[in-house]
């Protein structure tokens, strides 16, 4: 369920503004998208894990939250980040 650290070293590569950037909006909010890509596998086999559905619940806001700050902060690196990523909206 959770994401191996190669993973997330590619995702951090691919979304970083700058060299060692880790904390941008734009790379939390691809971590948090394989995360939530990861749980929704899960589901599919394990449709009564209701404290993991818990939890996807929690990074899915989490998500919706820096997706709003960062639209509100710059509309264009916001735009470029959900065609990316494949996200609606």
């Amino acid at each position: 369920m959770s994401i191996t650290p190669e993973r997330k070293e590619a995702l951090i590569q691919d979304n970083a503004r700058n060299s060692g950037d880790t904390g941008s909006p734009e790379v939390q909010i691809a971590i948090l998208t394989e995360r939530i890509v990861n749980l929704t596998e899960h589901f599919k086999s394990h449709a009564k894990d209701n404290h993991s559905r818990r939890g996807l619940l929690m990074l899915v806001n989490k998500r919706r939250s820096l997706l709003d700050y960062l639209k509100k902060k710059d509309a264009d690196r916001y735009t470029a980040l959900i065609a990316k990523l494949g996200l609606r909206k």
